[in-house]
């Protein structure tokens, strides 16, 4: 097998880890399979955290650092001479599918590999943590993901290209859309992803109409109606784990309607804010601040607040969130979400370095039954979401291929459908 392009990069990886615990053995599962239905598997995915510090994806793998050593213990295909090529429905060639030697995989990503029935008990008195169990071995490895080298960036930019592709393939059928609603963008975005990537990031949200309005619609069954936004959510994960998250919002007939392009470049407006401030130094939430001064601004000049921006700011009131709703910002990489058992000193309430990945996706969200805004309010959501790197003289938009402006959204779906 060619060696993996991470392989000297996870093996570095390991070493800022085991010096992080340098008197105790540290243990990192892949995972196994999970039933959706009695003898039936999930697609499986391993843990981010195994496959960052070793490149390997296999299932019912685990990685030991011990002594500055790495060791690890994998489930390789089993022979044609063993019961379990040919019986075993899980692991068995015959029915799962060809699974890669041992040798394979320690060629490919330049560590030792024993077979996983041969991991220790361990009955000495070495403190050994388990990555799913110890909070502080869970912590540290987040906090080691942060910082996203330059082959991870490349990662990150193929998923946001690959990302941009499935909006595309969505609107060039758009006919198809208007007609089977929700249902077609989420297949039409997923066979991109598979086509291209490993699988989708996350759940699709495809949100036609007032489901716009509901922060995480994963059901995507209603209906696409003239007249109307829809919101789609949507981002690929490539074959290396890494994803995009990418969300716009475009309006069904093409052409925002007076209302709807206001609201939009409101929305726009205050991303294009948080944008512009993600830079090296500053903290992770000014993005946040920057989009919510110009989102709570414009509410007030639409008369909605109930007292001045300036005092809806306040933290003591952030009475702006009620059609606010969620933060602009979370970090990107392997998880959607990324790195969430950090310290929160370290994120969110720290600053941005130069390699870190962000998201920055404001919203507005008028629910149908919100007595509180005119009636030709109610029932609009409307975010916008790219992926932005933190560079050392700013940022970069990993996903600015994809048009962000009102103007820009009306040529673009008007050349595509």
């Amino acid at each position: 097998m060619p060696r993996h392009p991470v392989a000297d990069l996870a093996a570095a990886r390991r070493a800022k880890l085991a010096e992080a615990f340098p008197d105790d053995r540290l243990v990192l599962p892949a995972g196994t399979y999970k039933v959706r239905a009695n003898d039936t598997d999930y697609r499986f995915r391993p843990d981010t955290a195994h496959t960052y510090f070793t490149g390997n994806q296999t299932s019912d793998a685990v990685l030991v650092v011990e002594d500055g050593e790495s060791v690890l213990y994998a489930r390789p295909r089993s022979e044609r001479d063993t019961d379990e090529f040919f019986r075993d429905r899980q692991y068995g060639e015959l029915w799962a599918g060809r699974r890669p030697s041992a040798q394979e995989i320690s060629d490919s990503l330049g560590i030792e590999v024993r077979h996983v029935k041969d991991l220790p008990s361990w009955d000495d008195d070495r403190k050994t943590r388990d990555l799913t169990t110890d909070e502080d071995l869970a912590r540290v490895a987040d906090e080691l993901r942060l910082v996203k080298d330059d082959w991870e960036v490349g990662e990150l930019q193929e998923a946001c290209d690959i990302t941009a592709l499935g909006f595309e393939d969505s609107v060039r059928e758009w006919d198809r859309v208007r007609e089977f609603g929700e249902r077609w963008i989420e297949g039409t975005f997923f066979r991109r992803a598979r086509a291209m990537g490993n699988d989708i990031g996350y759940d699709s949200i495809c949100a036609g109409g007032s489901h716009a309005t509901t922060l995480h619609w994963i059901d995507n069954t209603g209906s696409i109606e003239p007249g109307k936004l829809v919101l789609l959510d949507m981002g690929v994960e490539g074959h290396n784990l890494y994803t995009a998250d990418v969300t716009r919002t475009l309006p069904v007939d093409g052409t925002f309607t007076p209302l709807q392009r206001e609201l939009y470049d409101l929305v726009q407006a205050a991303q294009q804010a948080g944008i512009d401030a993600v830079r090296p130094g500053v903290p992770f939430l000014a993005a946040h601040n920057a989009a919510m001064a110009v989102l709570a601004h414009g509410l007030e000049d639409m008369d909605l607040l109930p007292v001045s921006a300036q005092e809806a700011l306040d933290p003591e009131s952030k009475v702006y969130a009620r059609w606010t709703l969620h933060g602009t910002s979370h970090m990107l990489g392997m998880d959607v979400h990324d790195c969430g058992r950090t310290s929160v000193d370290i994120y969110p309430k720290g600053d941005l370095t130069e390699g870190m990945v962000l998201t920055v996706e404001p919203g507005l969200y008028f629910q149908e039954d919100d007595l509180l805004v005119p009636e030709e309010l109610r029932g609009i959501g409307i975010r916008i979401e790219d992926d932005i790197l933190v560079t050392a003289d700013g940022h970069r938009n990993l996903s600015a291929s994809l048009p962000r402006t009102s103007a820009d959204v009306e040529e673009w779906m008007g050349r595509l459908r």
